[in-house]
């Protein structure tokens, strides 16, 4: 397991029932005493199967890898065994973390529509599968809590009008009016169902096959609060809460984000800090970037507004960085502490820097990074490019005009990939989310494809490295692959495109052959990634500034810590030599990190400029 720096602070029994009790009133309010007995001897009951010691929180070592349990096959094998030799053998010590996306028995949605929350795939393996992962790395485990699958236990007992699932589900009269509702997705809001009782019609957010789960019954939360604990039994560190944002429904409201929502978040983030603290929570909510930045509970605390001056919490290793260690219990008032996710998806960034790549213009993407507020303690966010979903275009709402935003799409429709779309109030559609490789987002610019997609495709990924937050690299990405059209007709799903499958004696084949995309990023990222986990630089709360630059240059200082080490990470982001006119560059020396720690002293040329798509990470000790 990775080192960390400060431990993360059990809350006591009794500020986890001050929490609690807060958070079931404002959900439930005069059931609050009820539903609070039930909730603390299920509690109770699981307390002797965790482990209720303080855990480390983050530190610069931590980065995850994001993949499908059988994104590797190879023969019979398991592919849950196969993923754990692939980060023996090939990513050994590279990853602290590892997000196996859903691996339960599921209908559709390669795994979002889960069949059985308490039970693994069988295709991929089983639960000692899964443990003895979890001991290699910090295991992120998915909590799919809005929707359930058709084929499961509890939709089958609402078929038939039995308990416990009789009243799981949201029932609504077809004619009401949902006109305000935000929809992901442009199907039908209702589905209708044959029941004992006659048609009913039943809330689907996201398809026909996932049903929406109904909260304002408790009996549902308390079902979730024992598969969360599960998890955590099971090995997982990490709990991502999918598709969160929609969770709580009230008719005449748009159904996102809503009070009862942030305050369901809250509760299971009490639970964990007080049965398993140093378990992290993190929401998956692809909005407008506003928006997500709400799930840290900042607005609450009065964080909203970026502070540029006021400096970063300074909670590193004393030992690496001689930073004052400071804990959640130090504060006076845990009350003004975050109490809602850990971290955050950054879903602003993988279109963001789709734009900035392909037009070789980061003045966008700096103003974005200079308005990101300063986060308190136990924040963070969780940087990414690419996952198994495609590269959302809502959290560019607001910082992209039109034009661009249309300019941007048409250039993926060239480059192979597809747009998926989402209805909106007036009926209308509009595009939620572009559907390509993120290596093939990269093979050009708006003048069209050209031969620096490899080296436009590292820069990406580069600058996600060095951002403040903790990074998140999908496995296709780690192997440069390539639209995968054959996986889209096969499925009839868009998604399908990023999904690919790969045989392992072919993945083995591409990565040690000479000359290929998939060794080239692969030896390339890893070897960033080993460096990045041993610079303290890039802690998570290691403060960001970015710096002045011309716009085809962004550039981020991370620190100074308190021993005094500071880092620029610099990035040639367009296909044009570019000007270093920097002027933190002529603060005495600096030493390339990439380059062993050397001394920066280029040839005089390449001092005052900086070739395409070229990274430097330069330190002062």
């Amino acid at each position: 397991m990775p080192s960390r720096a400060a431990n993360y602070s059990a809350l006591s029994e009794a500020d986890f029932i001050e929490r609690a009790n807060a958070r079931l009133e404002e959900v439930y309010g005069p059931r609050r005493d009820e539903i609070m007995r039930r909730l603390m001897t299920l509690l109770m009951h699981q307390r002797s199967a965790l482990d209720t010691s303080p855990k480390p929180t983050w530190s610069e070592r931590d980065q995850v890898l994001i993949t499908y349990g059988d994104t590797i096959i190879d023969g019979d094998r398991p592919p849950l065994e196969v993923l754990d030799d692939f980060l023996a053998t090939r990513l050994n010590g590279t990853f602290s973390g590892l997000h196996i996306l859903p691996f339960f028995p599921w209908s559709s949605d390669d795994g979002f529509s889960v069949i059985h929350y308490r039970e693994v795939n069988p295709s991929l393996g089983d639960w000692q599968d899964i443990r003895r992962l979890a001991s290699r790395v910090d295991l992120m485990v998915d909590l799919v809590i809005n929707h359930v699958s058709r084929d499961s236990l509890w939709f089958t007992d609402y078929l038939s009008g039995t308990q416990p699932g009789r009243d799981y589900f949201i029932e609504m009269d077809p004619e009401t009016d949902l006109s305000m509702v935000t929809r992901p997705r442009n199907s039908p809001l209702l589905v209708p169902v044959s029941t004992r009782r006659g048609t009913r019609y039943l809330w689907a957010t996201f398809s026909e096959d996932q049903i929406d789960l109904n909260f304002a019954n408790p009996d549902v939360l308390l079902e979730f609060v024992g598969i969360l604990l599960y998890y955590v039994q099971q090995g997982a560190r990490i709990i991502r809460l999918d598709a969160v944002t929609y969770l709580w429904k009230e008719v005449g409201t748009n159904c996102v984000h809503l009070p009862q929502t942030h305050a369901i978040v809250r509760l299971l983030r009490a639970i964990l800090d007080f049965m398993a603290p140093g378990t992290l929570l993190i929401t998956e909510t692809n909005v407008p970037h506003h928006e997500n930045m709400s799930y840290f509970g900042l607005e609450r605390l009065g964080l909203e507004r970026p502070d540029l001056e006021r400096p970063g919490p300074e909670r590193l290793d004393p030992e690496r960085s001689g930073l004052e260690r400071q804990s959640p219990d130090r504060l006076e008032d845990k009350r003004s502490m975050p109490d809602e996710a850990h971290m955050i998806y950054q879903f602003t960034l993988p279109p963001l820097l789709v734009h900035t790549l392909t037009s070789g213009d980061a003045t966008t993407l700096s103003d974005w990074a200079r308005s990101l507020p300063t986060l308190p303690p136990g924040c963070t966010y969780f940087n990414f490019t690419a996952s198994h979903d495609g590269i959302g275009v809502r959290a560019l709402e607001g910082l992209l005009p039109q034009h661009e935003l249309d300019i941007m799409l048409e250039l993926m429709h060239r480059f192979g990939g597809y747009v998926s779309m989402k209805t909106n109030p007036d009926g209308s559609d509009s595009p939620y989310e572009i559907n390509i490789t993120y290596y093939d987002a990269m093979k050009g610019t708006r003048r069209g494809a050209d031969a620096w997609q490899v080296e436009r495709f590292l820069c990406s990924q580069n600058l996600m490295l060095a951002l403040q937050g903790i990074p998140g690299v999908y496995i296709h990405n780690l192997t440069a692959t390539l639209n995968d059209h054959g996986g889209v007709e096969r499925s009839g799903k868009l998604r399908s495109i990023n999904r690919r499958r790969w045989p392992k004696e072919e993945l083995d084949e591409l990565i040690d052959s000479r000359s290929t995309p998939t060794r080239e990023a692969f030896t390339s990222l890893k070897r960033r990634l080993n460096i990045r986990a041993n610079e303290p630089c890039f802690h998570p709360e290691a403060t960001q500034r970015v710096l002045d630059t011309p716009p085809g240059i962004f550039a981020i200082e991370r620190g100074p810590l308190a021993n005094g080490r500071r880092l620029l990470a610099i990035y040639n982001i367009s296909d044009k030599r570019q000007p270093l006119e920097i002027a933190e560059l002529s603060e005495g020396e600096w030493y390339d990190v990439l380059k062993d720690g050397k001394r920066w002293n280029p040839h005089p040329e390449e001092r005052d400029i900086l070739r395409p798509y070229r990274s430097l990470w330069l330190v002062q000790p």
